[in-house]
Order: structure tokens, then C-alpha cells, then sequence
């Protein structure tokens, strides 16, 4: 009994709401925080770092605030990526036209703000419209940030080739400049996003999102004001994913084209949500866990088994393995790899009594 409740007694509401009420969920959780900040930074190599901590971790973010929108409000987003564009060149602009403040977190929590502002200009159509066609209005929203960026030529400084980049970026005076602080700088923001994610859709907000997805209407006659859920869903949503703009801009990229923010990326981070698990902060991390990860097995694996194959082919095999894993996902667990977390957690709660 791995897992075991018994024992485990709440004698305050303190106690019983706590964001993870059973010891083992704390403690694990705990030594992956401390791993994070005192193990990685000393047995990670500059590649480890590069390809596979920090996007993981920047595409946890966008994947929470996806989630936030889709998973927990109910509300179809295929803009993501667009909001990741809005705060990266606004993070950009602020950073070039604006020294006196131009610290990374500063330059990031702005981008965030800016991405809010237009999640809230385009999610008013959620206030009319839902489901597909509330879809298809914020794809619209994906294509008109794509058209601006690449038309908007003071977006990103008159460029002729329309690539930015950036460099000497410091977070309250210290130099961020190298794989590692660059990663510690990540964590701790998706650390701290991550904790304020899971009060909220804990508390009364995340109530309020949850029954507007449920069923809008009986949501409405129980007193849940569906204009200010929606559009309080669309500016967190917003803020989260333009947060994870920013760092994707600055700390992934470091010299960006609109491209970097296309119709692709949405999709990214909405498969992601889909394999980790609607509804499910976890299920934000494993999902980026996997989208990122495997792409990476894939492109090594037939080296690793003796096959020879173009870069063309490994790239056909993996859409074809996205496809089917994300069918084979939705139809044996709908809910995902936080679901599938879940059921191993019961397993462990009973083992070795299996009734």
C-alpha cells in the first residue's frame, strides 16, 4: 500500500484544501522541485539543457494556459501560437525602445500582460459563439498576428530580413547567458506559474470555469456570470501563453522570424493538452514531456537499431506517429497520461491487496 490514505488525518479546512492533501503526492512533487534546482545544474550537459529542459518547460507554460482556457473553461483555442507571437514581439519592443527597465522579467511579465489584452480583445466572440465556430474565430486570431508580424515592419525594428534577435539579457542584474541560468530562470517561473495555476483552478474561479464548461447554462441560473468566467479564462489563458512566448523568444531562440510562431505551434501545445490531459495541470508537464521527447527518440532510434534513413523519412514518421498515438489516446484514455497517473497511483493504494 505505496499509496496508502489511512493515517493521513485532516483536522482543519487548512489541512483538507492543502494543493496536495496526501504526504507521498508532497514529497514527490518536493524532491522533483529540489532535483530541479540542486541536481540538474550539476549533471546536465549544455545539450540536455538546449533541446530538452528548457522547451520542455517553456511549452509546460503555454500548455497550462491552454489548458486553463480549453481544459478547465471549456473554451476551443487554436491561437496559441499567435498569442506566443503577440508576446514576443512585445516583450521585443519593450526591451529595444524601452532601457531603463529593460530587465528579463520585467520584458517578460509585459509580454504576458500584452498577450492577456488581446486574448481578452479576441475571446469577446466566446461571449456569443462556442465550439467550433468559437475555434474557428480564434484561428482567425492566429492568422491576422501571423499576417501582422510579417506586414507591421516597426514590429521588429525594420528589418530587412524580418529576424530579431536579442543578447545581454540580465534578470534583476544578474547575467542570463548561459544554458544553465537560462534553464534555472525558466524553472523558477514555471514553478511559480504552476503553484498559482493550481490555486486558482482549485478556488472559486476554477469553480466558476469548471461549471461554464460543464453546462454554460445551468452554470448561469446558479449564478455564475458567464461573460466574466469567459473572459477571466481567456486573459489568465493569454497571459500564461504569452509568458511562454517570451521565453521561447528570448531564452529558446534568442533571434526569431514570425515563422517561429505559426499555425504549427498551435497545434503543438493543443496536442500537448490532448496526450497529458485535459483539465490537468500535470497533465500540462507530461504532455510537453512527450511532444518534446519524442521527437528526439525517433530521430535517434533508427541509428540505435542499425536502419539508415533520411532526414525526410524520420520527419514523415513522426507525423505518422503523432497521428496514431494521439487516435490510440483519445480513444483507449480520453483523460490522458494524468490519467493514466492516476490509475497507477489506485494500483499502488491497493497493491499488494488487489480488492
Amino acid at each position: 500500500m505505496l499509496y496508502r490514505v489511512g493515517g493521513q488525518y485532516k483536522t482543519s479546512y487548512h489541512q483538507d484544501q492543502a494543493i496536495f492533501p496526501l504526504a507521498q503526492d508532497r514529497w514527490i512533487v518536493t524532491a522533483f522541485v529540489l532535483a530541479g534546482f540542486l541536481v540538474i545544474p550539476f549533471v546536465a550537459t549544455p545539450y540536455v539543457y538546449t533541446e530538452v529542459l528548457i522547451p520542455v518547460l517553456i511549452l509546460s507554460i503555454a500548455a497550462i494556459g491552454l489548458n486553463i482556457l480549453t481544459g478547465y473553461c471549456g473554451q476551443v483555442s487554436l491561437g496559441t501560437g499567435g498569442f506566443m507571437a503577440v508576446a514576443a514581439y512585445a516583450s521585443y519592443n519593450f526591451w529595444l525602445r524601452v532601457p531603463l527597465f529593460n530587465d528579463l522579467l520585467l520584458v517578460v511579465l509585459f509580454g504576458g500582460l500584452t498577450a492577456a489584452m488581446v486574448g481578452i480583445l479576441f475571446g469577446v466572440p466566446s461571449l456569443r459563439i462556442k465550439g467550433f465556430y468559437l475555434a474557428v474565430a480564434t484561428l482567425a486570431a492566429q492568422f491576422f498576428v501571423d499576417w501582422g508580424t510579417a506586414r507591421i515592419k516597426w514590429l521588429t525594428n525594420y528589418a530587412p530580413s524580418g529576424s530579431v534577435s536579442v543578447a545581454n539579457l540580465k534578470a534583476l542584474g544578474i547575467p542570463i547567458d548561459t544554458p544553465m541560468t537560462r534553464y534555472l530562470f525558466i524553472f523558477t517561473l514555471a514553478v511559480v506559474l504552476a503553484v498559482v495555476a493550481k490555486n486558482l483552478v482549485r478556488g472559486r474561479i476554477g469553480r466558476q470555469w469548471m461549471a461554464i464548461r460543464d453546462m454554460d447554462i445551468a452554470a448561469e441560473i446558479m449564478g455564475v456570470r458567464p461573460a466574466s468566467a469567459k473572459l477571466t479564462a481567456f486573459a489568465i489563458s493569454s497571459f500564461y501563453i504569452g509568458v511562454a512566448g517570451a521565453l521561447f523568444a528570448f531564452l529558446r531562440l534568442g533571434a526569431w522570424e514570425p515563422q517561429a510562431f505559426g499555425i504549427e505551434r498551435s497545434f503543438q501545445v493543443l496536442f500537448m493538452i490532448i496526450i497529458g490531459g485535459l483539465g490537468s495541470i500535470l497533465g500540462s508537464f507530461l504532455g510537453a514531456i512527450f511532444i518534446v521527447l519524442l521527437p528526439i527518440f525517433l530521430n535517434q532510434l533508427p541509428g540505435w537499431i542499425g536502419i539508415q534513413l533520411s532526414v525526410a523519412t524520420i520527419a514523415h514518421i513522426e507525423f505518422m506517429v503523432f497521428g496514431a498515438i494521439i487516435m490510440l489516446v483519445l480513444i483507449v484514455e480520453p483523460h490522458g497520461l494524468a490519467r493514466i497517473w492516476q490509475i497507477i497511483k489506485e494500483k499502488l493504494r491497493l497493491w499488494p491487496f488487489p480488492y
